[in-house]
């Protein structure tokens, strides 16, 4: 739930929003998932890595122009690092869904996850192609199946729905789905994410607000601290509510902060279901000097090996806490902070405003150790310097996750 009263949490994922088709389906390791809604006004957030998959330079061109009638993504293969024949690939598949649909090649955009610097199994994606083709549907279970198709090293499908209220009584939608849970340390990106608003909202406002949505969202969850190279994430409105959401140059307030909510929903699905996690991290900085310090900050925390390996263990070391601070290049005093460990019903201070009240044998390290047990740990800490703020996620690193990726490819 949210602190909303004018945003609902409804089901469907991507099926909730009228004349929007979607299907997916799977062969072995390898999935596809189409999203069809036509003359949609799209935006889009990629990777900033210097090593970039093919669909996403195809993508980010073709997204120019503002529309999309069709999303196409394949999982298994991230058609990284294969040069102009990824290229190629990315081309003959949107040309294979252009012509099953009768959709301009140009409307189509393309995504991909999975293992870099192997060239596409073209058979096995086509074949999974014209199976999802054939599923096209606006149901829940449409929404499901496409979900589960992205999935790689995920081990649930993720997706969510809203319904925003604005104040004139209209109501607007937005549903969405999204993958990945290993390589995620997201900048200017996300792993994997579609979204689609039946909102009327051009393509220039809907790239400031998906801009807005995902730099305090899929920019602030951290569970390994390695960027992908496929980072997408896409978001379409196709106006079939007819309702406005951009009144004289502005952003209706209460669509921005349902998708800011659909968006930190999804990206804390991301990190709970994080590559071998028991754990779910949650870091909120206050008291910091600028909103860039705070990000820097909280950031700084859920991404410590350390301090995620201590979690992991239920060791309240709040040392590494601090190191983690320290270290995230911002303004801080060690004399000033408070930091503080706490879950959903208890909280205890560790050290406050400089002084240290976690000491050995005392009932704040007792009770530390209490709320290090629980599945999800949250972190606060006041720099005590500032007014600004900003939350992380993040999870635990276990032995998990190293067997994980030692193993990824072979």
């Amino acid at each position: 739930m949210n602190n909303f009263n004018y945003i609902n949490d409804i089901s469907g994922g991507l099926s909730c929003i009228d004349n929007l088709k979607v299907a997916g389906s799977r062969e072995g390791k390898y999935g596809v998932a189409i999203i069809v809604s036509k003359n949609s006004q799209a935006a889009g957030v990629f990777t900033s890595n210097k090593v970039v998959a093919a669909p996403v330079n195809y993508t980010r061109n073709m997204i120019k122009n503002g529309i999309v009638s069709a999303i196409f993504v394949n999982s298994g293969n991230a058609n990284c690092f294969t040069g102009q024949q990824g290229i190629d690939d990315c081309e003959e598949l949107v040309n294979l869904v252009s012509k099953d649909l009768k959709i301009p090649s140009s409307e189509i955009a393309i995504a991909s996850t999975g293992v870099i610097g192997r060239e596409m199994p073209m058979d096995i994606i086509e074949k999974v192609t014209y199976d999802t083709l054939s599923k096209l549907d606006n149901t829940p279970e449409s929404s499901f199946e496409a979900a589960k198709a992205i999935m790689t090293t995920d081990t649930v499908a993720k997706e969510f729905a809203v319904e925003i209220s604005l104040e004139s009584g209209e109501k607007v939608k937005i549903g969405g789905i999204t993958k990945g849970v290993g390589m995620i340390a997201p900048n200017m990106g996300t792993m994997l994410c579609f979204l689609a608003t039946d909102a009327v909202i051009d393509a220039k406002y809907l790239q400031k607000a998906l801009k807005k949505a995902t730099d305090d969202s899929f920019n602030m969850i951290v569970v390994d601290g390695d960027e992908s190279t496929n980072d997408t994430s896409l978001l379409i409105a196709n106006g079939s509510s007819g309702v406005e959401v951009v009144d004289n140059g502005k952003i209706n307030e209460r669509f921005q902060e349902g998708l800011d909510y659909i968006c930190k929903v999804l990206a804390k699905k991301q990190v709970k279901d994080g590559e071998g996690a028991t754990k779910l991290i949650e870091a909120t900085v206050t008291g910091a000097k600028s909103l860039d310090d705070a990000r820097k900050g909280a950031k700084a925390i859920v991404s410590s090996s350390l301090f995620k390996s201590a979690v992991f263990g239920g060791d309240p070391n709040w040392g590494r806490i601090a190191a983690a601070v320290g270290y995230a290049g911002i303004s801080m005093d060690e004399s000033l902070i408070s930091i503080e460990l706490a879950n959903n019903e208890e909280s205890v201070f560790m050290v406050k405003k400089g002084n240290i009240l976690a000491l050995d044998d005392t009932p704040e390290l007792k009770k530390a150790e209490e709320i290090m047990t629980n599945e999800k740990v949250i972190v606060n800490v006041n720099l005590h310097l500032g007014d600004y703020s900003a939350t992380a996620w993040g999870c635990d690193l276990t032995y998990d996750y190293v067997k994980i990726n030692a193993e990824y490819t072979t």
